[in-house]
């Protein structure tokens, strides 16, 4: 028999974890299930390229809540249970156990799965992508001075792996498979040159216009087979993005594009499932356009929508994209939605390497980001979608407030 909720949470990563916090925290009485494929309580999973990888850190030190906060708030949990089916139609959630439970309201934080390369040799021991706690400890127990690191992708994730790995001794090579600088699908050739410069700077190499064939070895990796020739390596991991995890959402016949398409209230096409985080391509109020975020400070904001969602508040989604990154000596926070053709500003030393980036496009700021420098993250967000001269906006002698 079916074991009855007020509340189904699908996911136990931060955003489902949160949802559940903001739900207790408004005063909702009724009954929650968190239902998470991992084993471990909701965590920070930014950590795991950062504190983790760089500081030996236990991944339970990045917990979001302590395991018995869900006890002491009445959230039954189901830790390491992968969902197998939900039904609308029953309004009920079957794990991998056979176990049903049924909701009234179901929310989907399924986040993401990373993308895997189909090449021969991947059954190899010591390939690696990086998702959860185990891939990061798994990732981290073989650095070491002289361990040979190759990084596959050039993107948030290969990059902070990249550094850590070099930071803790290691011989890293990162392996693109274009010719153009790493990120600059994001932030365009000249930001994306400077992420770069900064890696070469601290001894990462760099292979371009190489695609991956084969990975070869005994029983773990030995050497990265690429059209650009062989690079040896003791560990690979492989950041070629990821893709929202909407099976469970697909095959309740949710509506799925990109993502499980939602509104601004995280309601999906069946009036009884919200969803956010990674999967959820929202309706963007701020913007007036549709978004799909793969940031824990997205995931977050989101569960607190869904939260107020389900309890009758008014909350939505209208704020600017919003992401950071440390990478060596490079701190960073970017906030808005910039293309790489936008134009680019640049306020400050580069050179240093304290400045502000704005992008323009239109003649209005797309996006800003921080470098280094702390002070100004209220008033970048503030200009995001404002007209402001390319002038204006590298003239030092205009204090940022005032652009």
């Amino acid at each position: 028999m079916a074991e009855e909720f007020g509340t189904v949470v699908i996911g136990a990563g931060i955003g489902g974890g949160t949802v559940v916090e903001s739900l207790r925290d408004s005063g909702y009485a009724g009954s929650v299930a968190l239902v998470g494929a991992d084993p471990a309580a909701p965590y920070y999973r930014p950590d795991l390229s950062k504190k983790v990888m760089l500081e030996n850190s236990d991944p339970a030190e990045s917990a979001l809540r302590g395991d018995d906060w869900y006890a002491a708030h009445d959230v039954s949990t189901f830790f390491g249970s992968p969902v197998a089916a939900l039904d609308p139609t029953g309004q009920t959630v079957t794990l991998d156990s056979g176990e049903e439970l049924k909701y009234g309201q179901a929310i989907l934080a399924t986040g993401s799965t990373p993308r895997t390369l189909d090449v021969p040799g991947t059954q190899l021991g010591n390939i690696h992508t990086l998702r959860d706690a185990g891939d990061a400890v798994a990732i981290r127990s073989q650095f070491g001075e002289g361990k040979r690191v190759a990084v596959i992708g050039g993107g948030w994730i290969g990059l902070e792996v990249a550094a850590a790995a070099k930071t803790r001794g290691c011989d890293v090579t990162v392996i693109l498979h274009t010719d153009a600088p790493p990120l600059s699908s994001v932030l365009g050739h000249e930001i994306g040159e400077h992420f770069e410069q900064l890696h070469r700077k601290n001894g990462v190499k760099f292979i371009k216009e190489a695609e991956t064939t084969a990975f070869t070895g005994s029983d773990s990796v030995e050497v990265v087979e690429t059209s650009a020739g062989s690079v040896p390596a003791d560990l690979v991991v492989v950041g070629i993005g990821a893709d929202p995890a909407t099976g469970p959402a697909a095959s309740a016949g949710l509506t799925v594009d990109d993502g499980v398409i939602v509104d601004e209230h995280m309601r999906t096409s069946d009036g009884s499932i919200l969803a956010i985080g990674d999967i959820a391509n929202a309706h963007n109020v701020l913007r007036e356009e549709r978004l799909r975020i793969e940031h824990w400070d997205n995931a977050v904001r989101q569960a607190e929508v869904a939260a107020s969602t389900v309890t009758g508040g008014s909350k939505a989604y209208d704020w600017q994209p919003y992401f950071y990154t440390d990478q060596f000596d490079l701190g960073m926070e970017y906030v808005g939605r910039g293309g790489a053709d936008d134009e680019v500003v640049i306020r400050g030393d580069r050179a240093g390497g304290e400045f502000i980036v704005f992008w323009l496009r239109d003649g209005r700021v797309s996006a800003a980001m921080n470098v280094n420098i702390w002070d100004f993250g209220d008033e970048l967000r503030a200009l995001i979608g404002k007209e402001v001269s390319a002038e204006r906006l590298a003239d030092e002698q205009v204090p940022v407030g005032q652009l």
